[in-house]
């Protein structure tokens, strides 16, 4: 029986389930794989096995193949980039004309306008913040939905929400579910990568595979404290001096001893996703030096991410690493723009802090749309730009907006995506969602459809149920498919 097949089973639901077996034959899946590689011969040619990150066919035709998740930690602000409300701008100052939300994060005062200059752009004549005008040029690729919305109004919960559909419980985040249901196209690399990723607001269980098994986890190279030029995926380089063989006959050795210990003990997951990641750490050495060496890019890639300035130079290596994992076959890249503090989340200086936000992200993720067109990539890969939540049209103190989970703008490219699109919109100023709303269930379920993943077969058993990225929601808004 293999894992592949028998991990496919389980997508849809059959009984009895690959772990379900697995647990009763007290060997687990890591036994499978220490098996596979104490197999090996003397020489270290391989034999075949059934790697867990294989590719795997989806549930129904797929629109996309790869995702980039490109992230802005904070929660920027809908009214101030994508969704143009001209009325609050006509009424600045005066007091809001409806009741506000029930639960906010803190008090807020009258409407405030932007301090940005809103402009049409393309053959669509689609609004767009001069905060943004680098991806303004590509306003007719964007497929826009105003009218996303949450349940929470705190970072931590909105981020939680937002990567793994849960608030409140540690669940599978959106990659894990993506690599736990395709795999990678790369068996040197991983399914799920995400490059700079927060410890912040939910930490490593923005990107955790949860009970999924932990090669399903995203791997991060690096974090938000740490420069992109220093991002790297630590301790893979093989020992100055150890051939390859030698190390593989360590690594064996050492395998040896995690199999005896599953034979003697249960089932123990996180011994089985050591094994994995030796294995897969293994594989990487090969390939993982070349995707992350950017001199391999020419200077005028390099300068149209924005390498060669300051101010775009941190952004725009994730944005040029991200393609360089997609284009190799990695499923599911992440994006965060992040640092130590929360990046986004302008409760004053607003025009200060989304102005150096704008600044840093706008050119790399411009260069990153155009670079995926011109290598024939963006067809069939989802590229997705969001934060946790919006801000309110309303004033914070003197010159700020606080958190707006009720109403915010989320847009896609390419992956199969209506180019061009405006679905969904907020009231007349931009505080709740109002016309074809679309829960962060209903998000989620529409970027696995759009995968080819069917988000009600898509489930993992788990202490004594099925669970699923959209739990007990979820509907796919079809109406954003090209």
């Amino acid at each position: 029986m293999s894992v592949g097949c028998n991990c496919q089973s389980e997508l849809v639901g059959l009984r009895p389930t690959r772990r379900d077996w697995l647990k009763n034959s007290a060997i687990g899946f890591g036994y499978l794989a220490a098996t596979a590689l104490l197999a090996e011969k003397t020489s270290g040619a391989r034999q075949a096995y059934s790697n867990p990150l294989s590719p795997r066919e989806p549930h129904f035709a797929a629109r996309a193949k790869r995702v980039v998740f490109v992230f802005m930690k904070g929660g920027p602000s809908q009214v101030d980039t994508f969704d143009y409300k001209p009325n609050l701008q006509r009424d600045d100052g005066k007091e809001c004309p409806f009741e506000k939300p029930r639960v906010q994060f803190a008090p807020t005062g009258k409407l405030l306008k932007s301090p940005w200059k809103f402009s049409q752009y393309g053959e669509t004549g689609s609004y767009v913040s001069e905060l943004f005008p680098n991806v303004a040029k590509h306003v007719d690729d964007l497929c826009f939905i105003h009218s996303l919305h949450g349940s929470n109004a705190a970072h931590g919960g909105a981020l939680l929400k937002m990567h793994t559909g849960s608030d409140n419980f540690v669940r599978p985040s959106l990659g894990a579910w993506v690599s736990y249901g395709l795999g990678t196209e790369n068996d040197n690399l991983p399914g799920f990568v995400t490059i700079c990723p927060t410890l912040a607001h939910g930490g490593v269980n923005n990107w955790s595979s949860a009970f999924l098994p932990a090669v399903y986890q995203g791997v991060p190279l690096g974090n938000a404290s740490t420069p992109s030029d220093q991002a790297r995926i630590r301790y893979i380089a093989n020992e100055a001096g150890t051939p390859a063989a030698v190390q593989r006959k360590q690594l064996d050795l050492l395998q040896q001893f995690n199999r005896r210990h599953l034979e003697e003990g249960a089932l123990d997951a996180a011994l089985e996703g050591r094994i994995a990641s030796f294995e897969l750490a293994f594989r990487m050495q090969s390939e993982m030096p070349q995707v992350e060496d950017l001199s391999q890019e020419t200077a005028a890639t390099r300068r149209a991410y924005g390498l060669d300035e300051k101010v775009t130079e941190n952004f725009g290596r994730q944005c040029l690493l991200a393609r360089r994992f997609l284009e190799r076959g990695v499923r599911f890249v992440q994006v965060t723009h992040s640092d130590a503090n929360v990046q986004w989340d302008q409760h004053s200086n607003l025009r200060e802090g989304h102005t150096k936000n704008a600044l840093e992200v706008d050119q790399p993720i411009a260069a990153l749309l155009e670079d995926l067109k011109q290598r024939g990539l963006l067809e069939d890969t989802l590229v997705i730009w969001t934060g946790e939540f919006g801000r309110t049209p309303t004033a914070q103190g003197k010159d700020g907006r606080d958190h707006n989970p009720d109403g915010f703008t989320v847009w896609f490219a390419g992956g199969g995506t209506k180019p061009g699109l405006h679905y969904g919109s907020t009231d007349e100023y931009g505080f709740y969602a109002a016309e074809n709303k679309v829960h962060v269930h209903d998000f989620h379920a529409t970027v696995l459809a759009l995968m080819g993943l069917n988000h009600e077969k898509l489930t993992f058993r788990h202490a004594g149920r099925d669970f699923r990225l959209t739990d007990v929601h979820g509907r796919i808004v079809s109406e954003v498919f090209a």
